[in-house]
């Protein structure tokens, strides 16, 4: 089996953070879908799965934080600077906050930072190596 990536998010509501995730670009897998979790497909190798809050609690005792509160910025490689803006535009249509954090043009990398509707935070990034400043 490849190496893969499941990113556990605790959610509120699991309907209205499935809509967000398909309108930001993911796809459902209904073979780990239920009325409790859903996987939610980025690529071959990432996969988020949205949990009830009961669900969550089903794997830990630690506590879940507000919205208001961060432990990690899951951030994701776009095509190009069109398809960030595309994200961000999506974020703030469907119920997350786009650009939580200032927007990031450093020419060879550009990157809006955005809260999905539970306040996760996610940061969709585009980069041209080629380009980067060697010193």
């Amino acid at each position: 089996m490849a190496a893969m990536i499941f990113v556990n998010l605790p959610v509120t509501n699991l309907n209205a953070s499935m809509a967000f995730y398909q309108a930001l670009g993911f796809e459902n897998n209904p073979q780990f879908t239920d009325d409790t979790a859903a996987c939610m497909v980025w690529s071959e190798a990432i996969n988020v799965m949205l949990l009830t809050h009961d669900k969550w609690r089903q794997f830990t005792d630690r506590a879940i934080p507000p919205a208001n509160v961060s432990e990690v910025m899951l951030a994701l490689s776009l095509d190009n600077r069109e398809a960030v803006d595309t994200m961000n535009v999506a974020t703030a249509d469907n119920g997350g906050t786009a650009d939580i954090n200032p927007v990031q043009d450093l020419g060879f990398m550009y990157s809006r930072a955005m809260a999905d509707p539970d306040g996760h935070i996610w940061e969709a990034i585009w980069m041209d190596p080629a380009t980067m400043p060697t010193e």
